[in-house]
């Protein structure tokens, strides 16, 4: 149906970002896929490769809805920094992005009703004050880190750490809301009277 969309993500943190925008998906469906880093990959087409296949994924069994899927990574330089596996490397996450910049790289992609695959990229440069040892063991000890790309969510105590920020707010939370209604629009989202999907508000 023209207003179905399923999400392909679990995060809860995407489902707050598109209900603030009236948007509650018909579905949510976490795609399977393998999300190992490819050797000498950009973070820019590892997160455009892996929302893609996180789309492609879910679609192929819900045909004729459309499916929005995301992908969030950080990165210092070249290096690509996933979800910490434990306090230790956490802590060592922290200690690259203390005092510096940081590029929080969101790709979306959103598989249409009839079949299309349209993706997109978002880039934010955040920088990070520099941490004492204190603020990094107390927001070790808050397990904050856990599930998060670059072991730091922005919406809780690690906002303190960020100095400023030069791009899309929501894409560091996992998913710019800018970009990604631009794409549902733009693409014939709500366009038509059918409320399962859904659109709420006026």
């Amino acid at each position: 149906m023209k207003n179905n969309l399923i999400l392909a993500s679990a995060s809860p943190r995407r489902v707050d970002l598109l209900a603030a925008q009236g948007i509650i998906p018909s579905a949510i469906i976490p795609a399977d896929i393998d999300e190992t880093p490819v050797k000498n990959e950009t973070p820019k087409a590892m997160v455009l490769r892996l929302a893609k296949a996180k789309a492609l994924a879910v679609a192929a069994n819900h045909k004729g809805s459309f499916v929005l899927a995301a992908d969030t990574t950080v990165a210092v330089g070249r290096r690509i920094l996933g979800k910490p596996e434990n306090e230790a490397e956490a802590r060592h996450f922290l200690s690259l992005m203390s005092g510096r910049n940081h590029r929080v790289w969101g790709g979306i992609a959103l598989v249409t009703p009839s079949g299309k695959c349209i993706t997109r990229a978002v880039e934010t440069t955040v920088k990070f004050k520099h941490l004492s040892q204190a603020e990094t063991d107390a927001y070790v000890a808050s397990a904050e880190w856990q599930g998060k790309a670059g072991g730091y969510g922005i919406q809780g105590k690690a906002a303190a750490f960020v100095a400023s920020i030069n791009g899309s707010y929501s894409n560091i939370v996992g998913l710019s809301i800018y970009d990604t209604m631009n794409m549902l629009r733009g693409n014939g989202f709500g366009s038509d009277d059918g409320s399962a999907g859904k659109t709420t508000g006026s």
